[in-house]
Formats: structure tokens, C-alpha cells, sequence
């Protein structure tokens, strides 16, 4: 099967999963959507409201934030894939559970290998501790490093910006790092050994706003 048809039956599993608790109160499952050949795929943590009622990723108002997060990278949700770690929501938003990312985790191994992507974007501390288990998400937000051949770069959540203001600008000035990042993807890993790998944070654009317009919440 291409990557269309793979990510295609994962969604239908996805859709009628009963591994996890989760699916007692899910009205949706959410399992994801995008390009089948994205560049880029970003990963949160799990649907909320909007997402459960809707069944697709990042709809709310975190949703609307990361939509115009893509634009100033010059990207569009239509350039890349979008999907969390778990596909049902946590009730009340509650942080996902071991046993819920255990349950989840075949599901987004293989989203990961049918589309392959060059980058990815962990959105929040639970999608990045799949990637950099050991990792603080305050030390190596905006950062890039190497992981089996790809790019990690951890992101606080677009919904860590809403409920904290203060993070906005540093969310805002990590996604312009994006289009660098994907330029250093493309030219694929330099020569390292593991003793050697490091983390990568280039300027953002000089012609970065300093003073942003006011981005929409709701």
C-alpha cells in the first residue's frame, strides 16, 4: 500500500480502537490528517472538545493559534501532517496516561513510517518525551537535534501560549525557526557520532516582528 492507503487504515482502526479506557467517553477519535508525504508532521498531546466533537486535530482555539503559527512559517496546514500521541481525548483534558500512550503508540509508529517525514515537531511535553525522554522542554524548546535520522524539534503546546501569555513570543519566535530547520533536513545529517551530536537553534528571521499583531484565542 502507498502512504495514503496506510494512513487511511490506521484512521479506520483508530476509529473502532478499544486498547485503552479512552474510548468509553470519546465522541470522535481523532486520528490525524494531512499530507501523505509531509516534510514536516507535527505532533500534540491529544484532542480536547472541539477535536472530539469534530474528529480532526487542532480545531479549537490552540488549533486557530497554530494555523497562524504555520502562516508566519509560510506554511499551511495542507503542507504537513498533524496528529498526537494519543487519538481519543483525555477526559477533561487530563494528561494522558503510560497505559494510553502505550495503547496509541503502534498507531503513531506507523503514521511515522508511512509518511517519513524530515522533520518533527513535538508539540508539548508528552509527544516530546517519545522522541527525547530525558529532555526539559524549558532547555530545548525552538531546538533541533538528530534522532535516527530525522530532525526533533520540541515545541511548547500552541495551548501553553494561551493559557500563558508571557510564552506567546517565544512560541512565535521558535516556529520561525521552521523554514531554517527544514532547509538543514533537506541537506540530511552531517557526519557525527553520538558523542558528537548537538542541538541546533538558528536566529529567526531578522525581519521578525518585534511587537507581533495580536493573534486570535477563541
Amino acid at each position: 500500500m502507498n502512504a495514503e492507503d496506510v494512513l487511511t487504515q490506521i484512521a479506520a482502526e483508530v476509529s473502532v480502537c478499544t486498547k485503552c479506557v479512552l474510548h468509553y467517553s470519546r465522541k470522535h477519535a481523532v486520528p490525524g490528517e494531512g499530507r501523505p508525504d509531509a516534510e514536516i508532521m507535527f505532533i500534540g498531546e491529544g484532542p480536547g472538545f472541539y477535536e472530539n466533537e469534530q474528529g480532526r486535530p487542532f480545531v479549537g482555539p490552540a488549533g486557530k493559534f497554530l494555523d497562524e503559527l504555520l502562516q508566519r512559517a509560510g506554511l499551511k496546514r495542507e503542507d504537513v501532517f498533524i496528529t498526537n500521541v494519543v487519538k481519543c481525548r483525555p477526559p477533561g483534558n487530563r494528561d494522558p496516561q503510560p497505559e494510553e500512550l502505550v495503547a496509541c503508540d503502534d498507531y503513531l509508529e506507523r503514521q511515522l513510517q508511512a509518511i517519513n517525514p524530515r522533520i518533527i515537531v513535538t508539540l508539548g511535553r508528552f509527544s516530546m518525551a517519545k522522541f527525547l525522554p530525558n529532555a526539559r522542554i524549558s532547555d530545548v524548546h525552538g531546538k533541533a537535534l538528530w534522532v535516527n535520522g530525522r530532525l526533533i524539534v520540541p515545541m511548547y503546546h500552541p495551548a501553553a501560549a494561551l493559557h500563558q501569555p508571557s510564552l506567546k513570543a517565544t512560541v512565535i519566535e521558535d516556529f520561525s525557526r521552521l523554514p531554517a530547520y527544514l532547509e538543514m533536513a533537506r541537506q540530511g545529517q552531517p557526519d557525527q557520532t553520538a558523542a558528537e551530536q548537538k542541538t541546533y537553534a538558528p536566529e529567526p528571521p531578522a525581519d521578525q516582528d518585534e511587537h507581533p499583531t495580536q493573534l486570535s484565542l477563541f
